[in-house]
């Protein structure tokens, strides 16, 4: 019984979600095979190959994977797909649009957003907005899975010594080609991987108040900026911001939520955090039902006399 963990990565090193999905593919209990499919990724596959616990990194070079088109990397992932049992996925955006082809082309049912493997063909996972965890049980002969990668501790990325193997990449499959990107830079960090969030929510009340208390929160502690749903919808924040069930799962070791009630949309999307902290002036706020300390306090006073005394 051998898995197989598709790896994101920016074709120089291995993004953290990989971290996590190598733990969940390990729990498995067989051998943990790395595909690195991308574009002139040798320091990736290199990388790929420290990771602790991964006996086999496969590396599979191509212009054709250079922006992780979902139609050629299923490919790469179709030719190897014969030798494992199981093919992990981060449950990510690009995980997401990889994994479903997969196993649509297998004729075989995706495990979804699994949190726990229970043994090598049982697996738990969040169902109704994370508000129950279905086990899900598979037969079938090869198993795709994505991880939800909060569910799960990061494998130490360095330590490991696994064997490097160059195939030949899969074709093009000519069916997409990648046309152009608009990637918003910031120098904060990536919010999905970041040990400390300060996230704003529509008690904000505007555009201008979002900047103004998130950012001088977010600069004392070198946190990243979420938003709650209600805030990206009224336009408060952007949308690549948005914490929830229809945004980015998070788990920081600091999770500080501001004038966010604590909708069930929202709670799925955090609610796993190390410590959190919530500040709303109501006091029945279902959001103080998962902190770990509260503050029942105007925010636009509380948030700059915090900022200041940090």
């Amino acid at each position: 019984m051998t898995a197989l963990v598709i790896a994101e990565h920016d074709h120089n090193a291995i993004k953290g979600a990989t971290l996590n999905t190598v733990t969940a593919a390990a729990a498995c209990g067989g051998d943990v095979h790395i595909l690195v499919a991308g574009s002139n990724a040798a320091s990736a596959a290199q990388a790929a190959a420290q990771i602790a616990g991964v006996s086999k990194v496969i590396h599979a070079d191509s212009d054709a994977f250079a922006h992780g088109l979902a139609e050629n990397v299923a490919a790469q992932v179709l030719a190897l797909a014969g030798s494992y049992s199981h093919i992990f996925f981060a449950a990510t955006a690009g995980g997401k649009n990889i994994a479903p082809r997969v196993a649509a082309t297998l004729d075989v049912a995706q495990i979804s957003e699994i949190t726990k493997v229970v043994s090598a063909d049982t697996f738990e996972r969040p169902i109704y907005a994370g508000n129950a965890i279905a086990t899900v049980q598979s037969s079938d002969a090869v198993k795709v899975i994505t991880v939800r990668t909060t569910g799960f501790d990061a494998a130490a990325a360095a330590g490991g010594a696994a064997a490097l193997e160059v195939i030949a990449p899969a074709a093009d499959s000519g069916k997409s080609c990648f046309i152009g990107s608009q990637l918003v830079e910031s120098d904060r960090p990536e919010l999905s991987a970041a040990r400390i969030i300060v996230s704003g929510g529509r008690g904000l009340g505007s555009a201008e108040k979002f900047d103004e208390v998130m950012t001088q929160l977010a600069d004392k502690l070198g946190a990243a900026i979420g938003a709650s749903r209600a805030a990206v919808d009224a336009g408060y924040a952007q949308n690549d911001l948005q914490v929830g069930q229809t945004g980015k799962i998070v788990a920081p070791q600091l999770y500080i939520a501001t004038g966010i009630s604590g909708a069930i949309q929202h709670l799925a999307g955090m609610k796993d955090s190390k410590v959190i902290v919530a500040i709303n002036k109501d006091p029945e706020a279902p959001i103080f039902s998962v902190a770990d300390y509260g503050l029942v306090a105007d925010l636009f006073v509380a948030v700059p006399e915090l900022a200041g005394a940090l």
